[in-house]
């Protein structure tokens, strides 16, 4: 889906272009985020573009299931994706600062505008930082390996006391300070 900035304002000034669209994203994806991406369903996006004031306005409602690497043991994770996304598209530079630093601009280039790739960047973005599968959600054993294992948060101060030794030539300056022994 690929529209003309031009052709929006021309056609759709005064009545929205609405949009019901099934995407195959899944080569797209696979190919920019490889390692972030194992799996995309296809993509329905529904929505709306309007023109206001000479911007173009893209409003839709993004569906789809993605799957995606556990951020512990690498396993895959099926990840539905539901979102809403509003973009403005612009053709000049100086249009931007009629918006909020929140609002998503972009300065259209060639008189295109790819909502294709702009609903595959959108999805990506839905991808959280910490995803753990069913099991690791559980409590699941840990990944391990040789001379290596993965260690909770919680866990971690304890594994560190256990693991602290104080070296015996530094073991004498604790008696400087009597009074400071718990710290």
């Amino acid at each position: 889906m690929k529209w003309s900035l031009t052709e929006l304002r021309k056609n759709h000034r005064n009545d929205p272009l609405t949009f019901d669209e099934t995407l195959d994203l899944k080569a797209d994806l696979m190919e920019r985020y490889g390692d972030d991406v194992l799996d995309l369903s296809p993509v329905h996006a529904k929505g709306i573009v309007s023109v206001v004031g000479g911007d173009v306005v893209v409003d839709a409602q993004v569906t789809a299931d993605l799957t995606v690497p556990s951020s512990r043991s690498l396993e895959p994770v099926d990840l539905p994706v539901d979102f809403k996304m509003t973009e403005f598209y612009v053709s000049d530079p100086a249009a931007t600062q009629r918006y909020e630093k929140t609002d998503v601009v972009m300065v259209v280039k060639d008189d295109q505008i790819d909502i294709e790739k702009a609903i595959g960047d959108n999805i990506i973005l839905q991808i959280p930082m910490h995803i753990l599968s069913k099991a690791e959600q559980q409590g699941a054993e840990m990944p391990t390996g040789d001379d290596w294992e993965v260690v909770a948060e919680a866990d971690l101060a304890k594994v560190e006391k256990e693991n602290q030794s104080v070296d015996p030539r530094l073991a004498k300056l604790k008696d400087f300070f009597p009074d400071q022994d718990d710290q």
